[in-house]
């Protein structure tokens, strides 16, 4: 796990994240608002833009994170 995942930071500036949990268990810190939850496989929580956190495994976990960038309508 990159060690940049588990010290604080966003996403950019119009891109959602999804964090999906494989295996294992994931802890999932939202800084702004404050909230915390174990995130446990087959179980995942969208990331806002720009939205401050950080996350810390809980013993081995697989899991990854999906961007998605919102396009301007025509």
């Amino acid at each position: 796990m990159p060690a940049g995942l588990r010290r604080r930071h966003t996403t950019k500036a119009g891109v959602w994240g999804v964090i999906h949990v494989v295996e294992g268990r994931l802890r999932f810190r939202s800084l702004e608002p404050v909230e915390e939850m174990m995130l446990a496989a087959g179980t995942g929580i969208a990331v806002a833009p720009g939205q401050l956190l950080e996350v810390e495994p809980d013993g081995q976990v697989r899991f990854y994170v999906e961007f998605y960038r919102a396009t301007a309508r025509a």
